[in-house]
């Protein structure tokens, strides 16, 4: 996951980006996540917010050894001792400071790994709402991907501010800044937000829950996932630059 300057690759952030839901018990959700990674998924991340600390722990570990043999990319959300302890490939920071916080997560991240090489590889990506200047911010301080949203109704933050696309077509421009659209995703409307600009999309419960849907159902989850995975297989990876 590395490019020619060290920097953690930030083309992994490109694609379906799949958040693993709150109301799925683990011995469901692991044949789904193995499905996924074993039919192209790269990027996902561990969102159990209902999922007590010791449990986590252990489901976070057997997912990353799910994706271990897929080459794919495992993002703990707003907690980076957790994924340190997994094993994970990065972080995701939700918090209102996130901003000012990439520093001080760089510097814990390059204690606790023993090669600059890995430190320089776990990904730190930020929560920047309907708001450009904090994601300028996070991505001047060393985030590899800001995130926008919510851009439609969703079911899992209800009350979350929405964000316009033009959010995306500035991140775009910015060509170094990978832009993940997150909030209310669906088959039906994530093509509007690929064609702003988008690096990513996160999806959750149209990929794992949609209406009328078998949540265990294997064959569903990957077929729903597919539908996403096409709308990026004609659209160029943004190129990346680094500064130095």
């Amino acid at each position: 996951m590395h490019n020619k300057a060290g920097r953690a690759d930030r083309d992994v952030v490109r694609g379906l980006y799949a958040i693993t839901p709150d109301d799925l018990p683990a011995p469901t959700l692991f044949p789904l996540l193995d499905a996924l990674f074993a039919d192209g998924l790269r990027l996902l991340q561990i969102r159990r917010k209902g999922t007590d600390r010791t449990s986590l722990e252990a489901e976070a570990r057997q997912i990353v050894a799910l994706a271990a043999p897929h080459d794919a990319c495992v993002i703990v959300n707003d907690d980076l001792e957790l994924a340190l302890a997994c094993g994970a490939h990065g972080v995701h920071w939700g918090r209102d400071d996130a901003p000012y916080e990439v520093t001080a997560l760089r510097a814990q991240i390059k204690q606790a790994k023993s090669h600059a090489a890995a430190a320089e590889a776990f990904l730190v990506g930020i929560s920047c709402y309907d708001n450009f200047e904090r994601a300028e911010m996070a991505h001047a301080a060393g985030a590899d991907y800001v995130a926008f949203g919510s851009f439609f109704a969703s079911s899992t933050k209800p009350h979350a501010v929405r964000a316009d696309l033009g959010l995306l077509r500035q991140a775009r421009d910015r060509r170094a800044m990978p832009a993940v659209a997150i909030g209310g995703i669906t088959r039906d409307n994530a093509s509007t937000l690929v064609e702003a600009g988008a690096s990513a999309i996160a999806v959750i419960s149209d990929l794992f829950a949609p209406p009328n849907s078998n949540a265990a159902d294997t064959a569903g989850v990957v077929s729903r996932a597919r539908v996403f995975h096409r709308l990026f297989a004609d659209q160029p990876a943004k190129a990346v630059t680094t500064s130095s």
